[in-house]
């Protein structure tokens, strides 16, 4: 199998950091040519399911806006300009939880949508995680710690209480590693 060729790409929106969208003209392996293919450019952002000392899960219930109702969640947030996915990721873990981890297992990382981009899911388990210091964060949203034994994290994916698809994505792998 042979990729698409991206031909040239033009800006279309420049609405701020958290979005732009391009136009694309893309060469199909066949030598067809696709023009004003949607791309759509977000941040690269990361998601730490955290195991603690005690092997629970340490996550959120939260509100999110996309979210419809009250959700479970990971440890999650934006890399910085110039940052790496595991340097966002502890600190990430730092200023949400107030913890640490003595082992990073990375997940994987995945573009957002398949065909228009959106951005990059980075995914972490952060294992033998522990209290070192107070909270930092500045999300919006309220939010409450949760521990959840490897049962109750495994129902909570199957029941859908992770409302978002990285969040879910980045459960269900996690689970495979404990």
């Amino acid at each position: 199998m042979k990729s698409w060729k991206t031909l040239s790409r033009t800006t279309i929106l420049d609405h701020s950091k958290w979005l732009k969208v391009e136009d694309h003209t893309i060469e199909l392996p066949n030598g067809t040519i696709l023009e004003k293919w949607c791309w759509i450019v977000s941040p690269e952002y990361v998601n730490v399911v955290v195991q603690d000392e005690e092997e629970n899960f340490v996550c959120f219930r939260q509100t999110k806006y996309a979210a419809n109702g009250i959700t479970l969640a990971p440890v999650g947030g934006y890399l910085e300009p110039d940052e790496d996915a595991l340097t966002c990721a502890r600190r990430e873990l730092r200023e949400e939880l107030g913890y640490e981890a003595k082992e990073w297992i990375p997940l994987g990382n995945f573009p957002c949508d398949g065909n228009h981009g959106n951005g990059t899911a980075h995914l972490f388990l952060a294992k033998g995680a522990h209290l070192v210091g107070e909270i930092i964060a500045d999300d919006l949203e309220e939010q409450h710690i949760v521990v959840l034994t490897r049962q109750e994290m495994m129902q909570s994916l199957l029941h859908g209480d992770f409302k978002v698809l990285s969040w879910s994505t980045a459960v269900a792998l996690a689970l495979f590693h404990v």
